[in-house]
């Protein structure tokens, strides 16, 4: 079979699963069958005469060859559906960045940017999506966003390997804070002592393995009391407010916490550092997608966080 025959299905659907990073959750995006899925999958394969994905126990991982079908296809869909807007009237894409966030990102600095960016050059639409880290690295990769807004903690690893490696730049870095109830005892303080959180009640994020549970403080050397699970940072925060328990936040999201919550510095040990990194494909830049980078970076500033 020749490729040159390809189906713009086939495309999409090779496309989806790239970045979803699994059949089974591409086929709930686009709601097909699973087995829908893999037969769009095996045409491709067939036309292409390579396989396109290593199929593994976790997912999918693109070959060589997945990784030049999904450049190309990516320029192929994204020209198609240019043409569909134009021929229905809609306005070009030419003015309109699309963005992923981390939620962190999604309550204070993206929509300052997003505003500055609206007064500025009201010409230029911003799409956004929140997303996990990988996810939004897929989505990268798969052309479905131009920027992600991305977080790293030490010992801060690449996000992948894969090629191109994705472009980085630190937007700031900053200390990893503590937010307590207003009614707490440590609540009184500016800053504590890494030893004064132990055997607290602790809001958390959901396990993912054997890395540190997201909203503890890294390295308590205890059994920890998990009195709460959340995804999700503000409900953390109203749980805090509640006096439900602590949990750690990012310094860039105390202009965003809900009344009842203080937030505070933690001393002793090795200091947790977090990264707020942008990052992008590393091709040129258009003009809509350089103006909204120079407005996050403005908004970092504006936030008070050093760049």
């Amino acid at each position: 079979m020749d490729f040159t025959n390809a189906s713009l299905t086939a495309l999409r659907v090779f496309r989806e699963v790239a970045e979803r990073g699994t059949l089974t959750s591409a086929a709930a995006a686009l709601d097909y069958t699973q087995s829908a899925v893999s037969r769009q999958i095996s045409t491709l394969e067939r036309a292409a005469g390579v396989p396109l994905l290593e199929r593994r126990h976790d997912g999918v991982r693109l070959t060589a060859a997945g990784h030049i079908v999904l450049r190309r296809a990516t320029t192929v869909l994204d020209q198609i559906d240019a043409t569909a807007r134009e021929l229905a009237g809609l306005p070009a894409e030419a003015g309109t960045v699309r963005v992923g966030w981390f939620p962190d990102a999604g309550a204070v600095l993206l929509p300052r940017a997003i505003a500055a960016l609206r007064r500025s050059h009201p010409a230029i639409t911003v799409t956004s999506r929140e997303g996990s880290t990988p996810a939004l690295v897929r989505a990268l990769r798969a052309g479905r966003v131009d920027l992600a807004l991305l977080a790293s903690a030490p010992p801060f690893r690449p996000f992948d390997t894969e090629s191109p490696p994705l472009e980085l730049r630190t937007l700031t870095e900053r200390s990893l804070c503590l937010a307590v109830p207003a009614t707490h005892p440590l609540a009184r303080h500016d800053a504590v002592d890494v030893a004064d959180l132990r055997g607290q009640r602790w809001i958390a994020g959901p396990s993912s393995g054997d890395e540190n549970l997201m909203g503890v403080w890294p390295g308590l050397d205890e059994r920890l009391e998990i009195a709460h699970t959340a995804r999700d940072w503000l409900a953390k925060l109203h749980l805090v407010a509640a006096g439900c328990g602590l949990t750690t936040v990012s310094a860039s999201l105390a202009a965003a916490v809900p009344p009842g919550v203080r937030i505070v510095a933690v001393r002793g040990g090795p200091q947790e550092q977090r990264r707020l990194i942008l990052a992008r494909l590393p091709h040129p830049l258009t003009e809509p997608v350089a103006r909204l980078a120079d407005a996050l970076r403005a908004a970092v500033i504006d936030v008070g966080t050093p760049v």
